[in-house]
């Protein structure tokens, strides 16, 4: 009798904690959003946050829904995916509608161009599309972001439709996915790099990255998901605790006077 009892209670915290793990696989990755998310809503100043870590989130999580096509992978993971989507598009309309208000004599820019008079914002009428790479991502209004991820979506399922059987373009599909992820914060540790310190770096979300991608990578090896998904972790870690240890390198043997340092970040976390 005591055995069933002690069995059952096994079974059900063994229950919990696949739950919370799930839980924590599904919204875990947005959670370090949420405080900027904030921020940037009560300041209305969004200079701190890039939106190039939109452009690359989306892009990574929509290429490994894709990748779902050629090689199943857990369900968990999928919404993972799909949730990060939807944080960074809140993310962008939010640092949109934020800079536009605060830049009222800023040149205005498209993905699409357009004619319409009617608008607030006028953009000069050009072929179709515009192709002025230095502003790029920069753009005016949410909806030309909504345009641009619409495309790359499209453009991008064509292609794997076209090229599903092929496995080397499957794997390729899923590496790339998960391979640019896991290059986020680079561009902060090049940034480190560059300035010889961490200052205007939160070390407290370094070490929300390095949680977070730890049990993110230890889940992927455990629950036995593609290859790509844990070798990219592991680079992802390795990642984080090389932006770890410039902390401590940089506090224990300054490089410059700190008066000098960049006074916020600009990382692809941007956080």
């Amino acid at each position: 009798m005591e055995d069933e009892v002690f069995d059952q209670v096994v079974s059900a915290f063994h229950s919990l904690v696949s739950w919370v793990a799930a839980g924590a696989m599904v919204f875990g990755g947005v959670v370090p959003y949420i405080p900027q998310y904030r921020d940037i809503r009560r300041t209305q100043n969004a200079e701190g946050f890039s939106t190039y870590v939109c452009l690359v989130l989306l892009v990574a999580n929509i290429l490994r829904i894709l990748f779902r096509f050629g090689r199943y992978f857990e369900t968990l993971l999928l919404w993972q995916s799909i949730i990060m989507i939807a944080t960074m598009l809140l993310m962008l309309n939010l640092c949109t509608n934020v800079r536009v208000a605060s830049d009222l004599n800023t040149k205005r820019r498209a993905f699409i161009a357009t004619d319409n008079k009617d608008e607030e914002i006028r953009i000069l009428k050009r072929l179709f599309l515009d192709f002025d790479w230095s502003s790029f991502w920069l753009w005016s209004r949410f909806l030309d972001y909504m345009q641009c991820v619409l495309a790359f979506t499209l453009t991008a399922a064509y292609v794997t439709y076209l090229c599903l059987d092929s496995a080397l373009f499957v794997e390729s599909l899923g590496f790339l996915a998960v391979f640019t992820e896991a290059m986020l914060g680079t561009p902060q540790l090049y940034r480190n790099y560059q300035n010889k310190c961490t200052e205007g770096m939160s070390i407290k979300m370094v070490l929300m990255w390095t949680s977070g991608d730890t049990f993110k990578t230890g889940y992927f090896l455990l629950t036995q998901a593609p290859v790509q998904f844990w070798t990219c972790g592991l680079l992802q870690v390795l990642v984080d605790f090389t932006i770890l240890f410039q902390v401590y390198y940089y506090s224990r043997y300054p490089q410059k006077p700190a008066s000098h340092a960049v006074s916020h970040t600009t990382s692809a976390k941007a956080l």
